[in-house]
């Protein structure tokens, strides 16, 4: 029997929801609602309501939940108490309280509750921790991360620290299997907006791992990298190509003494991995209803989500008091 789903929230985001979820085999897309209409065309001949409760009341085991941060809440909960697995857009929530209150509801009720942190799902980050995980990297010494690019239009309720940050927050504690421990952290606004529009972070995670982030809506370039460095050199992802590269530590002495004296390491080999490359939404779509079929659990958790706005939180913590934030 397929997975009736439907989908709430229709704007930039909601619209590429709608395509991938009429590809995901043993469910079927079967309403659409936005109180603001269709504006994309993703309904695309699907019953299209204007509420949650619509939505609802038309049959659904599902829902992917697309609609503005401020909004998590209160459509969650409805979903919760209607019995109907969820799968958020990330942030979980505008605040961490409100993302608790999700979690215990969905929770208590024995649903499914998600949150869509796609970059996981990017096929150069599961390669990535695939590769560190069986050792391939040894010990991981730090993990940065770049995030730049223009203000998106789309965004008008949350600084680019929940919209952009928490995607390199989860990211980097998923890679290193270690949650954040410790968070220093610098903003500044360049618009008229109350949020922030840049940070740069600095963090340790439990393992000891190091990190920092440089995440903004303020540069004319996009770049997405994650950069993993290790005993045995680095591995560097590039989510907007999902591509894999190797950088390794040299196994050929350098002949020149103070060099080598100075520089630690040498330079080796560099070698970009060839792997078949998945969009990143259909994956998450199907980790979605494999947790909800009870295959596996691959998707990302409330619990974990919310765990990622409080490191955000606290990085906004950090950047009003000046000092480090130990979580």
């Amino acid at each position: 029997m397929s997975i009736r789903t439907g989908l709430i929230g229709l704007g930039m985001m909601g619209r590429h929801h709608a395509r991938v979820m009429r590809s995901i085999e043993g469910t079927e897309l079967v309403a659409v609602a936005d109180p603001f209409g269709d504006k994309h065309g993703a309904a695309a001949g699907l019953p299209l309501f204007q509420t949650v409760e619509e939505l609802i009341a038309h049959g659904v085991d599902a829902v992917v939940c697309a609609v503005p941060t401020g909004l998590h809440e209160e459509v969650g909960l409805k979903l919760a108490a209607a019995g109907v697995h969820v799968m958020v857009e990330k942030p979980i929530a505008e605040n961490v309280e409100a993302g608790q209150r999700l979690v215990d509801a969905f929770d208590s009720a024995g649903l499914v509750g998600a949150v869509g942190h796609i970059e996981r799902f990017n096929p150069a980050l599961q390669q990535m921790r695939k590769r560190i995980e069986s050792g391939e990297l040894g010990d991981i010494y730090q993990i940065a991360t770049r995030r730049q690019g223009p203000f998106p239009a789309r965004i008008a309720d949350v600084g680019v620290v929940k919209d952009l940050g928490t995607h390199d927050i989860d990211l980097t504690a998923w890679i290193a299997q270690s949650p954040f421990a410790e968070v220093n952290a610098k903003t500044f606004t360049a618009s008229e907006r109350p949020h922030e529009d840049m940070i740069v972070a600095t963090g340790r995670l439990a393992s000891g791992v190091i990190t920092n982030h440089i995440v903004n809506w303020l540069s004319p370039m996009k770049e997405r990298l994650t950069i993993v460095t290790g005993e045995r050199g680095a591995f560097v992802a590039d989510t907007v190509t999902a591509d894999l590269t190797f950088y390794e530590n040299g196994s050929v002495p350098t002949e020149w003494d103070a060099l080598s004296a100075f520089r630690g390491v040498s330079e080796g080999n560099v070698t970009r991995y060839a792997f078949a490359k998945a969009e990143p939404l259909k994956t998450e779509h199907e980790a979605f209803r494999d947790g909800i079929l009870g295959n596996r659990n691959a998707y990302v958790s409330m619990r974990e989500g919310l765990d990622t706005l409080r490191v955000a939180e606290s990085m906004l913590e950090s950047a009003d008091s000046g000092s480090s934030v130990h979580l």
